[in-house]
């Protein structure tokens, strides 16, 4: 079956209502993404063009580039989320946990929901053997932590044909890759069911700064403008509001402030529930639950 017939087409529109907790009206969660990259290998992205267009590895002013974020970046980001309780989601290659394992220990002991990133950072259709890249970042995650993901984003939300199989072969419950749809949305596979958590590409910093260049006040416009519109369209049904954060973008000095008075904004609103991914996959799954039992009730 092509990959995309395993998404059965939902309108909006159709969808049942969904609840969230406390009569909010919109799930907002935000995924803290920290990976490793290889000063050897080619950088999953730039900032500087090489010289007289001829690449060189190692890449040093752009695996630099990334790694101040590692060494500077995450804790600014880190600061802004736990001083406002926020719950979050880290996004983690499953090496960062032996290549960083500062900024790896600082979120397990801050509560964070460890989501698995990738082994590395790279894309999934270029791992020679997605099942052992997935085993050992799901064994990564759960030595460091004490239990398994039970979420996962692919690296630039990147899959195969086999992806999603192997992901919930290896336990995992809820999937980031899928920007399709405000509410979550379930996908069959042959080891059970994948539910996608709502993930996003506009309002996510690599989109709207290293690859549009937008200035930063246009990260809390944007920011802003989606929640306001999702605090409205949630008085019908819920919604789900992804915030998706890395540090070496948001976590400089010229952007950490819009990213603060983002995370300010959103908290204010009486219509926000803070969640992390599997938060919301349990909620959703649970709404569901409820639905169709109240559906059998009716018809008995």
């Amino acid at each position: 079956m092509p990959l995309s017939d395993r998404i059965p087409y939902q309108a909006i529109v159709d969808r049942p209502r969904l609840t969230l907790p406390g009569g909010k009206r919109v799930a907002v969660w935000v995924i803290l993404n920290v990976e490793e990259w290889r000063m050897e290998r080619a950088m999953p992205r730039t900032v500087l063009p090489p010289p007289m267009g001829q690449p060189l590895l190692p890449d040093v002013p752009n695996w630099s580039w990334h790694e101040y974020g590692m060494r500077v970046g995450f804790w600014r980001q880190f600061e802004a989320l736990t001083r406002r309780s926020i719950p979050t989601t880290l996004a983690i290659n499953g090496n960062v946990v032996n290549s960083y394992p500062r900024v790896a220990a600082a979120a397990r002991d801050a509560g964070f929901e460890f989501m698995g990133h990738g082994f590395l950072q790279g894309p999934m259709h270029r791992v020679e053997n997605q099942d052992d890249a997935i085993g050992r970042t799901v064994e990564a995650i759960a030595g460091f932590t004490g239990r398994p993901p039970r979420s996962w984003e692919s690296p630039g939300l990147t899959e195969t044909d086999e992806t999603l199989d192997l992901l919930r072969k290896h336990g995992i419950e809820y999937i980031a890759d899928w920007v399709i749809d405000d509410l979550p949305q379930d996908i069959a596979t042959p080891f059970g069911t994948v539910t996608t958590i709502p993930y996003t590409v506009e309002t996510n910093d690599i989109v709207v700064h290293a690859l549009q260049h937008q200035p930063p006040q246009e990260w809390l416009r944007r920011g802003r403008d989606q929640f306001d519109r999702f605090a409205r369209e949630g008085e019908t049904n819920a919604r789900v509001m992804a915030i998706s954060i890395h540090p070496y973008i948001t976590g400089v000095p010229h952007r950490i402030g819009y990213l603060e008075e983002l995370l300010d904004y959103v908290c204010s609103h009486e219509a926000t529930a803070l969640m992390t991914a599997s938060d919301i996959g349990d909620w959703y799954r649970a709404e569901m639950a409820r639905i169709a039992s109240a559906a059998t009730g009716a018809r008995s």
